[in-house]
C-alpha cells in the first residue's frame, strides 16, 4: 500500500515539475516574442513606418507573401502594439503551458494559415500586427480542450472563453482599419493547430 502511495506521489511530483518547467519556458518564449515586437516597432518608428510597407502582408501581390512571416512582428504604431501585448502575453503563456514544442508548432501553423488567409482575402491592403496570433492562441486553447480531453486543458479553455469571448467581435467586417480577415484566419489556424497537434490516444478523460 505504501509503495503504491509513494509511486503516486512521485508521479504527481514529476507531473508538477514538468508543468512548472513548461510554464517557465512558455513565459520566456512569449516575453522574447514581445521584446522583438517592441524593438522592431522602435526601429519602424524612426523609419516612419517603412518596415510595415516593406514587410507587411500585401494582399494578392506576390511580393506581399513575405509579410506572412514578418507581419505578426510589425504594428501600425505603439498604440496598436500595446493593444496586442497583454492578450498575447496571457494567451501565449496559456497556449504553451503544457507543451512548449506543440506551442511552437502551433505558432508556426497559426502564422502560416492566418497569413495566407489574410493575403488571399485582402486585395490591395497592407496588414500588420500580432492580433492574428492572439486570435490563433485563443482558438488553439479552446479547441485543445475539446480535442485532447485533458481536465486541465478543458478548465483553461473554459476560463479563457469566459474571459476573452469579447474579442470575437473582432471577427465582424464592419470596423474600419481592423483586419477581420487576419482575426478570422488566425482563429482558424489555432483550431487547425489544435487538431493537428492533438493527442492520438484519447479514449479516456485525463489530467
Amino acid at each position: 500500500m505504501s509503495d503504491y502511495s509513494g509511486s503516486s506521489f512521485d508521479s504527481a511530483k514529476r507531473g508538477a515539475g514538468a508543468l512548472l518547467s513548461g510554464a517557465l519556458s512558455a513565459l520566456i518564449i512569449v516575453v522574447a516574442m514581445l521584446a522583438v515586437m517592441w524593438a522592431v516597432e522602435g526601429v519602424d518608428f524612426f523609419l516612419n513606418g517603412a518596415l510595415d510597407r516593406q514587410f507587411g502582408i500585401y494582399g494578392w501581390e506576390p511580393d506581399g507573401l513575405v509579410g506572412i512571416i514578418f507581419a505578426p512582428f510589425l504594428h501600425g504604431g505603439f498604440g496598436h502594439l500595446m493593444a496586442n501585448s497583454l492578450p498575447l502575453l496571457i494567451l501565449g503563456f496559456l497556449a504553451g503551458l503544457r507543451d512548449v514544442r506543440k506551442f511552437l508548432w502551433a505558432s508556426v501553423l497559426i502564422i502560416l494559415i492566418g497569413g495566407l488567409g489574410t493575403w488571399a482575402t485582402s486585395p490591395g491592403v497592407y496588414t500588420v500586427g500580432a492580433s492574428g496570433l492572439v486570435f490563433g492562441y485563443f482558438g488553439y486553447i479552446l479547441a485543445r480542450g475539446v480535442f485532447d480531453r485533458r481536465l486541465l486543458d478543458i478548465a483553461i479553455g473554459i476560463g479563457v472563453g469566459i474571459a476573452y469571448y469579447g474579442i470575437l467581435a473582432g471577427l465582424l467586417p464592419n470596423q474600419e482599419g481592423i483586419s477581420w480577415q487576419g482575426h478570422l484566419f488566425g482563429l482558424v489556424g489555432g483550431v487547425v493547430a489544435a487538431w493537428v497537434l492533438r493527442r492520438r490516444k484519447r479514449a479516456e478523460l485525463a489530467f
